[in-house]
């Protein structure tokens, strides 16, 4: 709450100092502060969301929703990164007046703010996509302010009024590398694709290696949220251990295993007899 309200003001301030400057690079790092007010607003809303309880409706939670806001917030960014190369490439052939005393007051006030909230937000960013984001995006406010001020100063020593389309798109260069891949990365979450730091070879071979077990399959590895990978196989085992007591120690091992070698702390094992194997669909995981 205290970064939004941060980002709101200098916002304002930008919005205000570009106007009053006529600057293009003022301009997109405001144009970038709305994009975080907007994400920032989605990202209070989904950790809000993320610590409801689990329903038998939605069984877990809103943890998703971290995810869902981390994704609106890297498609806005990418909407003005766009904006503003497009711009500033119209800007280098027809660059308008600006004025640089303006330009380097309200880019000080913006690098301001932008250091404030990024020293609040510095001890959270790696606790979720959503916390990521909103550090990810700070950052690049932090740096668009940056280049806000040395084309200020190019601008008042020299004249070039370039200056200031170089500034704008050294911004939109610096929002969407990084915005891609925090893209890329909600989008892998969405379609349940394999979490990066789990090698399901890794772990199908560990797996086999424990007693009793013949083999496994089926096996499905996707991510609800950040630190929430789950897992499910099947393992195939003796048809002794149907009789003998064997497989709720080995559920015990397995997911020990799962735990404390795989950093994954839910996990769902379906047991097998060597002999089901005729009952099972022919193609396996």
């Amino acid at each position: 709450m205290t970064v939004l309200s941060i980002t709101v003001t200098v916002l304002v301030v930008e919005v205000v100092g570009a106007v009053i400057s006529g600057s293009l690079a003022l301009l997109a790092d405001a144009a970038h502060m709305l994009t975080d007010v907007v994400g920032l607003t989605l990202g209070l809303v989904a950790a809000i969301l993320a610590r409801r309880p689990a329903t038998p409706e939605r069984t877990w939670g809103y943890r998703r929703a971290e995810v869902l806001g981390a994704a609106a917030q890297a498609a806005v960014l990418l909407a003005v990164g766009v904006y503003v190369l497009v711009e500033g490439v119209q800007r280098l052939f027809s660059p308008p007046e600006v004025t640089s005393g303006a330009m380097v007051v309200f880019g000080a006030v913006g690098l301001v703010g932008n250091l404030v909230g990024l020293a609040i937000l510095a001890s959270a960013r790696a606790d979720n996509l959503n916390m990521r984001a909103a550090f990810l995006e700070v950052v690049n406010d932090a740096l668009g302010s940056v280049a806000v001020l040395v084309a200020a100063a190019v601008i008042a020593t020299t004249g070039w009024m370039r200056a200031d389309a170089v500034a704008s798109l050294l911004i939109g260069v610096l929002i969407i590398p990084r915005t891609i891949r925090l893209l890329r990365e909600t989008v892998d979450v969405l379609l349940e694709s394999t979490p990066k730091d789990l090698d399901l070879t890794l772990v199908r071979t560990r797996l086999t290696s424990l007693p009793h077990v013949h083999d496994v399959h089926d096996l499905h590895a996707t991510q609800v949220a950040t630190a929430l990978p789950v897992f499910t196989a099947h393992v195939v085992v003796d048809d002794s251990c149907f009789h003998d007591g064997h497989l709720a120690s080995m559920l015990d091992d397995i997911q020990t295993c799962m735990a404390d070698e795989f950093d994954v702390e839910h996990s769902t094992i379906q047991f097998e007899a060597a002999t089901h194997a005729d009952h099972e669909p022919h193609a396996h995981a």
